[in-house]
């Protein structure tokens, strides 16, 4: 880990742009200068910056079928968290699960027809089209858009209902306060900018409403140029962890009981002057022949079983152009 964190301060200091991946486990992080990428089979598309041509020739990927866990099994792990946060250990943790799938198309295919804010391959071993942020540093400020609250734009209201759905809103202010902390470890006057504001994205055939929140600071100068030693302080993810994260994480481990990888990681691209990362959600992985898309949620002393369980599997789609 050392060595990397160390080349990524080496490389911000001196310019050079680089793509850098980081597991949720912080065990195999991986630093590449851009121009090395296409070369490694590894393509990406961050917020319009791509190192791939645009093909006119996209199919419509899909998810063909879904063998999710039995809702038994689901549902006893979500009872070891919900214990958990009843005993204090912690007040969210994001419970996720690695789902068999059938796909109509390959990992290339599924990046180069599908649509997202970021989009990532990682050779032929995975695939992600994440809508969240991790952090973006522009000009020696940093912000973070911690995403909780989702819903279906078609539902009648949807916009209010999940606005004032008090589970949802648990969770925003819990993640945002973490997040908040977070970031002052590694920035100054750090402030909550937006809180619970609604971007729709796209789902598949569907169109969803994300609430999110705004979080700025501006980078200590100890860190002005150290990304890499600013990354360490802040993974893994909170949004996708929990809090308080420590002991959170440490629960994800006993009751996931399987790595979570590069899921829920981050991958962030360094231009020479900025930096813009994402957390990878959105995620199919390709495991001997065999497809698995990896989703979750985050559960709270607010959270029923069978709606998280529900919401896990819906969360498993394909967003085509």
């Amino acid at each position: 880990m050392e060595d990397k964190i160390t080349l990524i301060n080496d490389y911000c200091f001196n310019g050079i742009p680089f793509l850098c991946l980081f597991d949720f486990e912080l065990n195999y992080p991986m630093v590449i200068k851009l121009e090395a990428l296409q070369s490694e089979g590894i393509l990406f598309n961050f917020n319009g910056k791509r190192n791939y041509e645009v093909s006119s020739d996209c199919i419509v990927p899909s998810i063909l079928n879904k063998y999710p866990l039995a809702f038994q099994e689901y549902e006893g792990k979500y009872n070891i968290v919900k214990n958990a946060i009843y005993e204090g250990e912690s007040y969210l943790l994001n419970l996720t699960c690695r789902t068999p799938v059938q796909i109509s198309a390959s990992l290339n295919e599924i990046f180069h027809s599908t649509t997202a804010k970021y989009k990532l391959l990682y050779k032929d071993k995975f695939v992600v089209f994440s809508p969240e942020t991790f952090i973006e540093v522009r000009d020696d400020y940093i912000y973070t858009y911690p995403m909780k609250g989702t819903i279906d734009s078609s539902i009648p209201d949807a916009k209010n209902i999940v606005m004032d759905d008090s589970k949802e809103k648990a969770e925003q202010v819990t993640v945002v306060d973490l997040l908040r902390n977070d970031l002052s470890i590694v920035a100054e006057d750090v402030k909550v900018t937006k809180f619970r504001y609604v971007d729709e994205i796209s789902a598949g055939a569907k169109k969803l409403l994300q609430v999110s929140s705004e979080i700025s600071g501006k980078i200590k100068d100890e860190y002005k140029n150290y990304f890499g030693s600013m990354l360490l302080k802040l993974l893994p993810a909170g949004s996708v962890s929990g809090a308080p994260k420590k002991r959170t994480v440490e629960l994800i481990k006993e009751v996931e009981q399987i790595e979570r990888g590069y899921y829920t990681g981050i991958a962030g691209i360094y231009d020479g002057k900025n930096f813009d990362s994402a957390v990878l959600i959105r995620y199919i992985e390709k495991d001997d022949d065999k497809y698995y898309f990896r989703s979750g949620g985050g559960i709270t002393h607010l959270s029923n079983s069978l709606d998280e369980y529900n919401e896990m599997i819906e969360k498993i789609y394909v967003p085509s152009l």
